[in-house]
């Protein structure tokens, strides 16, 4: 029997977050629980091979009533983000009610990470994740694996897929809110009616980058501490660091636009037209069609990471996910 066409409920706001700007703030503003009880939590570190020392921790959790043949799914965070944020939990929660063992994945220098790496992740850095999945003990992987990337971890998760195509080990994936064109939300970012948020990042970013563990030259922690922008920031540390000649040969090479049409596993592409940080005209002006693989889904509201909707105090990105993995 042929697989029935996915088709999600379209995204309903639920007072009073009406615009993409409240959407965004709500998600900072509501609480979610950090305990996942009844299910189970155990710390798994992934030392890596490339010379440099730097081991990935993050939080694998079992459902108290695990279902035989579900795959394991990999939950990948954003900027500034780690295991522990309210996106992270609010999907492991649905996924472990639900039978799914997750793995919440802190990628290199974030949250607890940070303490055992010398380097820091950004949006290109594929080769971490590459590395990951090649290292998790074969158990975990015994019914397959599937990933769900947020803003800064999906755009870095479909550079991954466009690098692999057919080789990569996943089965599908999905990214809420990636910023495809790093050059360009890089800019609307920084726009004065952003001034808050941009504030807000980039305080953040810098508190991370210079966190406990990391090894910075004296010109490195200069141009961190220095930076009065995302772009200067990435101009000057990320950039020169790894190997970039700018902010801008970083974003051009980088950036999801470039690998979109070498991704050849079923994965949803969810964004709303309105969020704040990332234009919607950049969605719009992809050309979907041409990559059977990719599917789009583009509500006009929703904010950034935010989709508080009517039906459900699960936020409706959890729900589509969830039901386009299980489809998948």
């Amino acid at each position: 029997m042929s697989r029935p066409p996915f088709d999600p409920p379209p995204f309903r706001p639920r007072f009073p977050w009406w615009s993409g700007d409240l959407q965004t703030i709500a998600s900072r503003l509501q609480s979610v629980q950090p305990s996942l009880a009844p299910h189970r939590s155990e710390r798994l570190a992934v030392p890596l091979r490339d010379g440099t020392g730097d081991t990935l921790l993050a939080s694998l959790d079992r459902p108290a009533a695990p279902r035989a043949g579900r795959p394991l799914v990999v939950l990948v965070h954003g900027l500034t983000g780690d295991e522990g944020s309210r996106y992270m939990l609010s999907m492991a929660r649905l996924l472990l009610e639900r039978g799914t063992t997750v793995l919440r994945l802190n990628l290199r220098g974030a949250g607890p990470s940070r303490p055992l790496c010398r380097q820091h992740y950004y949006a290109g850095r594929s080769q971490d994740f590459r590395a990951l999945l090649s290292l998790l003990p074969p158990e975990l992987m015994r019914d397959g694996v599937m990933a769900v990337g947020y803003s800064l971890g999906g755009a870095m998760l479909l550079k991954y897929l466009g690098e692999e195509g057919a080789a990569t080990p996943l089965t599908a994936t999905a990214t809420v809110c990636a910023p495809i064109d790093l050059s360009v939300t890089c800019r609307y970012m920084m726009r004065p009616r952003n001034r808050l948020y941009h504030r807000y990042i980039l305080g953040l970013m810098k508190a991370e980058a210079t966190g406990a563990g990391a090894v910075l030259s004296p010109r490195e922690r200069s141009a961190i501490v220095g930076s009065r922008s995302v772009w200067e920031y990435d101009d000057g540390f990320i950039a020169p660091r790894y190997g970039f000649a700018g902010a801008e040969d970083y974003y051009d090479r980088c950036r999801p636009t470039r690998f979109l049409e070498g991704v050849r596993v079923p994965t949803l592409v969810l964004a709303a037209l309105d969020d704040p940080w990332i234009p919607g005209a950049l969605y719009h002006g992809y050309a979907w069609r041409t990559n059977p693989a990719l599917v789009p889904l583009l509500p006009r509201q929703g904010g950034h990471v935010g989709f508080h909707g009517r039906a459900s105090r699960q936020p409706w990105s959890d729900l589509v996910v969830a039901e386009f993995l299980g489809h998948a």
